[in-house]
């Protein structure tokens, strides 16, 4: 089940890689979608707020262990396209140690600072209680979010992309009849379904470490693969750190966002709650891309072929930018019916505020793909500052709308901003993109001169 991306027709090789990441993708949006659903349905608007207002923390928690995870991979990803099977297994080692380690601080500084966190979002009173209640329990979790994702990740940077699948998939099952029995059984409420989102990421998690450590032959590891391995420690932090920054620069910028929208009082919070879950539904094939490309990169980078990293480069922005334009129009048609999904009664006034986001985000979801092409096509190659620098330019981009947008209480504004951060984001990855390559193709050209010598 292992994929070799170093040999073949690129778009084919893509294209099997991507549909079972896309298929996790979406599978795991969904069941972050029904929690809001069964939320919204079964204990109130309120509810949806406290749920989403609380989102941006999940991202800036749980987007900085993805980081890093994620991060701590590309090695792994380089070494099994160079075919350098005893580089690949301490490598994985490492990065349970390093992950490991990491989740333990995590932990412990989120439960720590979460007052503070949402006192300083400015998070409305009427849901602070349910919102702390569901964010404790969600940090609670981080080691079995975190398990999951190393070791679908480390899968994945074998070119194994469907086992992950299916282990999410039985997760994505059991979050929802979790979430059906404690909230609408049990009436736990929010607590319900987060724990609910917890229980399911542990199955998952664990189901993939049984997998890795007992089916798959060149990654069956041993006592010694255990030990932290400076040289390879090193790597995997200058890559694994910049990319965890860059998720939670992002981070940093969505939560300025929700402050300005908590502003606007918890109709509006619970309204853009809808609209971001719609959005982020239809936009993971983008997410996908990414992480074949992260994969794709590597694996080349790894043979040092730069010639068909560019060219999975080009296949990569085709298809995504054919899929932006069609899930614009696709999205606009359904809304309505998608709406419905989150709230009872008259949706009058909700349906208003999720159509805006979503005809002013829609229209950049070309530069949203962008970003995640380059980003992590870079990434594969080792290069993680200028994506760490495109998330700051993200982060400064939203920033200045939400300012403006807080000031002018407009809910027009917060849309915006998040267009704004896109745009800006993609236009400088591709400028760094085209900067490297270039740097890359006169030093191969330099050593084949050499060579000829």
């Amino acid at each position: 089940m292992n994929l070799d991306m170093t040999k073949g027709s690129p778009l084919k090789l893509i294209l099997k890689f991507l549909v079972p990441v896309l298929l996790g993708c979406v599978f795991q949006q969904l069941y972050n979608m029904v929690d809001t659903i069964i939320v919204g349905k079964g204990v109130g608007s309120d509810a949806l707020a406290a749920v989403g207002a609380t989102g941006t923390i999940v991202f800036f928690i749980l987007g900085f262990m993805n980081g890093l995870t994620t991060g701590f991979t590309v090695l792994s990803s380089q070494r099994y396209g160079a075919g350098d099977y005893e580089g690949l297994r301490k490598s994985v080692g490492n990065a349970f140690v390093l992950g490991l380690i990491v989740t333990v601080i995590m932990t412990i500084a989120s439960l720590l600072g979460m007052d503070w966190l949402l006192r300083i979002m400015q998070t409305p009173e009427d849901i602070f209680d349910m919102s702390k209640e569901y964010i404790v329990i969600i940090c609670v979790g981080i080691i079995f979010t975190t398990l999951y994702n190393l070791t679908a990740s480390i899968l994945r940077a074998v070119g194994n992309s469907k086992v992950p699948l299916y282990f999410l998939i039985l997760s994505a099952l059991l979050n929802v009849v979790l979430d059906l029995f404690f909230i609408m059984v049990l009436s736990w409420g929010v607590a319900g379904a987060a724990i609910a989102t917890v229980i399911s990421q542990g199955v998952s998690g664990i189901l993939c470490l049984v997998f890795l450590l007992t089916k798959v032959d060149i990654l069956k590891l041993k006592k010694e693969h255990f030990k932290l391995d400076p040289i390879g420690a090193k790597i995997q932090l200058n890559i694994g750190i910049p990319m965890a920054l860059q998720f939670s620069i992002t981070a940093i910028g969505t939560m300025i966002l929700q402050a300005a929208l908590n502003l606007l009082g918890s109709t509006v919070v619970a309204s853009y709650t809808a609209a971001c879950k719609v959005e982020q539904l239809v936009t993971q094939a983008f997410q996908a891309m990414g992480m074949t490309m992260a994969t794709y990169s590597a694996q080349n980078w790894g043979i040092h072929s730069t010639k068909r990293i560019r060219k999975g480069q080009k296949t990569a922005m085709v298809l995504s930018c054919s899929y932006a334009v069609i899930i614009y129009f696709v999205v606009l048609a359904i809304l309505p019916f998608m709406t419905s999904l989150f709230f009872d009664g008259d949706l009058t006034t909700v349906i208003g505020y999720v159509r805006e986001y979503i005809q002013i985000c829609g229209l950049c979801f070309i530069p949203l793909g962008m970003i995640f092409i380059y980003r992590n096509v870079l990434q594969g190659c080792g290069y993680a500052l200028f994506p760490t620098l495109g998330g700051v330019v993200e982060l400064i981009s939203r920033s200045v709308f939400a300012f403006i947008a807080a000031r002018a209480k407009s809910y027009t504004g917060i849309c915006v901003a998040n267009a704004s951060a896109w745009v800006t984001a993609g236009i400088f990855l591709w400028i760094a993109y085209l900067f490297i390559m270039k740097g890359i193709l006169k030093k191969d050209e330099e050593r084949k001169g050499k060579c000829n010598l």
